[in-house]
């Protein structure tokens, strides 16, 4: 039985990529906090013939990502994917953000990553086979104006994905993220028709992505040889 952990797969790209891995993948574990969305998930994920175990909480929170590494252990056997994709945005000037604000989007964007990782990682290095896949964003690339606790987590995802894969090389675990651009998600959901058209003329292809070609992203990425690892895939369309 293959077995993969979606974190944030309760809507957007999360629910995107839980659903066509469900096609791969024997086992899922997908968590989010919202449980009816979560739930409504992982029906769809059974309905293509898939286990489907949810994990309503924060990954955010060390003692509750470890309970569900050691649940999808117990229950699977190993940990064949790990998709660190649980993020959060916060749009405004740097000055008005507040430290909570500050520590609540650092915690959510890249704590959540230690944890998973930091609990997946010793049972993949045992098997010598894994795949991680950590969702960062071209704003990580190239900083965005009023996005800048955001940014700086993309930033960081970025050079942890890169630090860790070359530790967990060895052990034939390969570690990318994926730059995404624009996203037709709830994310930018604050934008109004005349804010996501301007964004969208802006964008050489035309158009935001859709979360279904997001999920394709992230599957070809698990598809491909173990020596493609270490890497920053930027997914925008030209945007940037």
């Amino acid at each position: 039985m293959n077995s993969i952990i979606i974190t944030g797969a309760s809507r957007g790209i999360g629910r995107a990529a839980a659903l066509l891995l469900s096609k791969e993948y024997d086992y899922l574990a997908i968590a989010g906090r919202n449980s009816a969305l979560l739930e409504d998930t992982a029906e769809l994920v059974r309905a293509n013939g898939a286990i489907c175990h949810t994990f309503c909480g924060d990954v955010s929170d060390y003692a509750f990502s470890e309970a569900m590494t050691s649940s999808v252990l117990s229950e699977a056997g190993h940990i064949d994917a790990l998709i660190n994709n649980a993020g959060i945005s916060m749009v405004g000037l740097f000055t008005d953000m507040t430290p909570d604000q500050w520590h609540k989007i650092l915690d959510v964007n890249l704590t959540s990553m230690y944890n998973t990782c930091h609990n997946a990682v010793p049972a993949m290095v045992q098997r010598k086979s894994g795949r991680i896949i950590n969702i960062s964003s071209v704003w990580g690339l190239t900083g965005a104006s009023c996005e800048v606790a955001y940014s700086a987590t993309k930033s960081a995802i970025n050079g942890f994905t890169k630090a860790l894969a070359k530790e967990l090389a060895p052990s034939h675990i390969a570690v990318n993220a994926i730059a995404f651009g624009a996203v037709d998600t709830d994310m930018n959901s604050h934008l109004n028709a005349e804010d996501k058209s301007m964004l969208e003329d802006d964008i050489p292809y035309g158009k935001m992505a859709t979360p279904e070609e997001a999920a394709i992203c992230i599957k070809n990425i698990l598809s491909m040889p173990e020596y493609m690892t270490g890497d920053v895939i930027k997914f925008d369309g030209g945007w940037v």
